[in-house]
């Protein structure tokens, strides 16, 4: 099985203060899934990380990325798809967006987020999102 992995819980997970930093280090510890994202989290994981835990913080989640913890997939429809949805929903903006397309083309309901707005979206299917940790 797929988990969608939304920018705020790989920021949670690199930063020991967050206050969710525990919850998404034992949700990474005890997963046996991959881990899904699209290049618009990418960008954002990587501006965020950086501006909230400095350039060493940014290269060790880099080095994520580079192990596969983490992989990133883009299709040919996917902006098409991202858009449709951030015109349908203009108040989560392009990343979640993608992210919902993201679920939809592999068809999974399951998110790791602490992005409370994943709780007012659908799937594809019309199906509620499964956020991760919380309904664990």
């Amino acid at each position: 099985m797929t988990v969608v992995v939304d920018p705020a819980f790989v920021l949670a997970l690199a930063r020991r203060r967050d206050p969710h930093h525990a919850e998404a280090a034992e949700l990474v510890a005890t997963l046996d899934e991959d881990l899904v994202t699209s290049p618009l989290a990418l960008a954002d994981i990587d501006r965020e990380v950086a501006r909230v835990l400095g350039d060493e913080a940014r290269r060790a989640v880099h080095r994520d990325f580079e192990r596969s913890a983490y992989t990133v997939r883009w299709w040919a429809d996917a902006l098409k798809e991202t858009l449709d949805l951030a015109r349908r929903h203009p108040d989560i903006g392009l990343t979640t967006a993608s992210l919902v397309a993201l679920a939809g083309r592999l068809n999974t309901r399951r998110v790791a987020t602490f992005d409370e707005r994943f709780r007012t979206l659908t799937t594809s299917d019309g199906d509620a999102f499964v956020m991760l940790p919380a309904d664990r």
